[in-house]
């Protein structure tokens, strides 16, 4: 038997103000977005906001349905949009953050894209052989930067499963 380690390394920053004037720009975005977001069973709003290679930003919240698996993530709506609107162009940088309406905090955590959105942001990357920064944050205090969205899904499935 062999035993192997995965781990994560990722940066933590206090708050918004010591990000990078271009990452801080992706967040403040993302936040005020989470007001578009459509959520009215969950009451969790939730925003993405990418910048592309080229400069251009595209944006998504989650859309929720009474049938819950008609819902789609923040992130999904993001990258369906970015494939339809720049569908050759990769993405650099994504900032994700919630308003939980349900919550007496002031959505003060960061949190971070659910297993279908992983999968989705690690078939992004390989699809343009570029990883994409994640900016996790809430409404307020900690952000947490993670350099490749892969390193959210150690051991994640790909075209290479697939092939005889």
């Amino acid at each position: 038997m062999n035993k192997k380690t995965i781990e994560l390394s990722f940066e933590v920053y206090d708050s918004i103000d010591q990000l990078s004037e271009a990452d801080a720009i992706l967040l403040r975005q993302a936040r005020e977005l989470t007001t578009t977001a459509y959520a009215p069973y969950s009451k969790f709003l939730v925003s993405a906001v990418a910048r592309l290679n080229n400069g251009k930003i595209v944006t998504g919240t989650n859309q929720e349905n009474a049938s819950y698996p008609v819902s789609i993530c923040a992130e999904r709506s993001l990258l369906a949009s970015t494939g339809a609107l720049f569908p050759k162009e990769p993405l650099e940088a994504m900032a994700v953050t919630y308003h939980n309406l349900n919550a007496d905090t002031h959505s003060n955590r960061p949190i971070s894209p659910c297993g279908m959105c992983r999968q989705a942001l690690v078939e992004t990357e390989v699809r343009f052989q570029q990883p994409i920064r994640l900016i996790l944050s809430g409404m307020e205090g900690e952000v947490y930067v993670i350099a490749k969205a892969d390193q959210l899904l150690p051991l994640s499935f790909s075209g290479v499963d697939l092939l005889g």
